[in-house]
């Protein structure tokens, strides 16, 4: 049974630093004032429209390995496939920031004004990152009001099109789930619309059963290496 992600528009919003990351300004930049301006008129303009909701659905391990097998498509070797059977708790996931935002997007590009469009778009896709981050904690604080009681627990979210996951898994993924209830819809492309959505699956268990080694086949075509940063993250929490 699904059940609603309470998401509020104060949990998404990005962090400055991140969406100047995200437009390949590095930090300390002075940043100047004709663009300071522009991101001021982004950060008002995700403000008015940003619409953020989910929704979430448990799975029993077999379930979820039906809708990870998906169209036969993964890589031969996943870090999900090794990681999601050790799981104690698992549940898919949607998140959206709304269609108004995208809206808002994509109506600045086809008014020309591309820097602000431009601001705006990475703004939402940081937005879209911590709106799914934020879903993890929920999802975690949840589970341990249930009685999760594993000391060195955590949560971690895996998505499709990534780490070996096949893009189409989404198929699968969104006919267990249903996030249409939620405006979330899946084109031909296994693209969702709104355009900023996350979806996939919410691993809880030991943070021992999350770390790998990104020596798969496909981590050489991988561009955004995220994961070194989730890793780094976890070993840091053990230490603590």
């Amino acid at each position: 049974m699904s059940e609603p992600i309470p998401l509020a528009a104060a949990d998404v919003a990005p962090p400055r630093a991140a969406v100047l990351a995200q437009l390949g300004i590095p930090a300390g930049t002075v940043i100047a004032e004709r663009i300071e301006r522009i991101y001021e008129r982004a950060s008002d303009l995700l403000a008015a429209t940003v619409a953020p909701a989910g929704v979430l659905a448990e799975l029993s391990g077999d379930a979820f390995a039906a809708v990870y097998a998906g169209e036969g498509r993964n890589a031969v070797r996943t870090p999900l496939a090794v990681i999601a059977p050790k799981a104690e708790h698992r549940a898919l996931f949607a998140i959206t920031l709304g269609q108004p935002l995208s809206a808002a997007v994509a109506e600045c590009f086809a008014g020309a004004d591309f820097a602000l469009a431009y601001v705006l778009d990475a703004m939402a896709s940081v937005a879209a990152d911590v709106a799914a981050a934020a879903a993890e904690r929920w999802y975690g604080r949840t589970l341990r009001e249930r009685g999760w009681a594993t000391p060195d627990g955590a949560v971690l979210r895996y998505s499709p099109g990534y780490c070996g996951w096949d893009i189409t898994g989404q198929r699968q993924l969104f006919a267990a789930l249903r996030p249409d209830g939620v405006g979330i819809a899946l084109n031909d492309s296994c693209l969702m619309q709104p355009l900023k959505s996350v979806s996939g699956v919410l691993i809880a268990g030991p943070r021992a059963i999350h770390r790998f080694s990104p020596d798969f086949d496909f981590c050489e075509r991988c561009e955004e290496r995220t994961c070194r940063e989730r890793l780094a993250a976890l070993a840091a929490a053990a230490r603590d």
